[in-house]
């Protein structure tokens, strides 16, 4: 039998992060059923003249020779779009378009909302902080300044998001939100319903027989980004203030707020490792108490937490958004988003063994059954027989 072909296309960040994995391991689990190709851009290439041009004009034409001759080459039966700023650029989708193939569109965060707005108080909506993407409202800005450190890089990317939403709701293409709240977002801004499908991100693991034991575990991870809208100032506060007796908080990754956090925070109870690779970085989630999260803004799917579901370990995380999506209705170790006595509250119940482990097999379960390999691709099938 034949396998039908799928081209993934996807420009990594400059600091590598949740998406990126994520895709690396949905293309792990599609092989197994189609002939994949994978073309990446990269955002931490030296600016070309062509680069500086396509800010502006939308459309990088070495970008668009790049998929083409990566199209005549493969084939592919159904292109497979994630992040496109700004080194992909928004041309691919007009060649796509063009020469008529089959192209699904995944989007991983909100940024399409906040990005689509020219003006501050269109972005903000009477709000003084966007949950979107975690930007603070300034009376004085008249403009929406993105990137707080330029105003010309923020027009860039404001022209890119019109259009780019523009592409959303009139282009031929299919769309993917990664749960409900997503989706609805997504309607609620005039995206049709039909275009819009929920499809999750692969979980590989989910190898867990029996309730691992947590009685000499001891160590509560927060695997991410260290910047503002992360919320990891107030965990560290919030675990500062609780009662840890010997449970140790691990950060792993890096960022802008890395430097301030480890000088301000560091000590025996608070470890910063810095970037670990993502086996390295599986291992110790398996091996760990509990995974720890206070986001500040809307997430997609959130890997950490994910991952951690996957191997029977439980999440201390903010009642927001999606999240509570992959999670049983009632799970305990949910907080109420920005209240952070409530998080304490949470980090002192893991003091229980029974509760840890009797939430950790809860969240496997309910995870394992939300999203399944056999699913994910009936729908990717259903998008090449159309």
């Amino acid at each position: 039998m034949i396998k039908k072909r799928i081209l993934i296309v996807n420009t990594n960040y400059r600091e590598y992060g949740g998406e990126d994995s994520n895709i690396l391991e949905e293309i792990k689990l599609l092989k197994k059923y189609y002939e994949v190709e994978y073309l990446s851009y990269d955002n931490k290439e030296k600016l070309k003249i062509s680069d500086y041009v396509s800010f502006f004009t939308l459309n990088n034409k070495n970008s668009n020779f790049l998929l083409l001759e990566k199209i005549k080459k493969f084939n592919p039966d159904l292109v497979y779009l994630n992040n496109t700023w700004f080194r992909a650029n928004l041309g691919i989708f007009d060649v796509l378009k063009k020469i008529n193939i089959r192209t699904v569109l995944k989007i991983h965060n909100f940024r399409y909302d906040c990005t689509s707005n020219i003006f501050a108080k269109q972005h903000f909506k009477n709000n003084s902080y966007c949950k979107k993407c975690g930007a603070r409202f300034n009376k004085f800005q008249i403009i929406n300044k993105y990137f707080p450190e330029s105003y010309l890089k923020s027009l860039a990317v404001l022209i890119y998001g019109q259009k780019y939403f523009r592409i959303l709701k009139t282009y031929p293409i299919k769309i993917f939100a990664l749960n409900d709240f997503h989706k609805n977002n997504l309607v609620s801004m005039g995206v049709n319903e039909k275009k819009v499908m929920i499809f999750y991100n692969p979980i590989i693991n989910f190898n867990i027989a029996n309730s691992p034991d947590f009685s000499n575990k001891k160590d509560v991870i927060y695997a991410g980004r260290l910047t503002e809208e992360k919320g990891v100032k107030e965990l560290l506060k919030s675990w500062t203030n609780a009662n840890t007796q010997d449970l140790v908080l691990k950060i792993i990754g890096t960022g802008e707020l890395y430097d301030y956090l480890k000088h301000e925070y560091s000590s025996e109870k608070v470890i910063f490792s810095g970037f670990n690779n993502q086996f390295e970085t599986l291992n110790i989630i398996k091996n760990s108490r509990a995974v720890i999260t206070s986001t500040k803004i809307y997430e997609g799917q959130p890997r950490l937490l994910c991952e951690a579901s996957s191997f029977g370990v439980p999440s201390i995380f903010p009642k927001f958004g999606g999240v509570q999506e992959y999670f049983p209705h009632d799970y305990i170790f949910s907080f109420e988003q920005y209240n952070y006595e409530d998080l304490i509250e949470k980090i002192e119940l893991l003091h229980s063994n029974e509760l840890v482990a009797s939430e950790g097999q809860r969240a496997h379960k309910f995870l394992n059954k939300l999203i399944q390999e056999k699913e994910i691709i009936k729908k990717l099938d259903s998008l090449m027989d159309y």
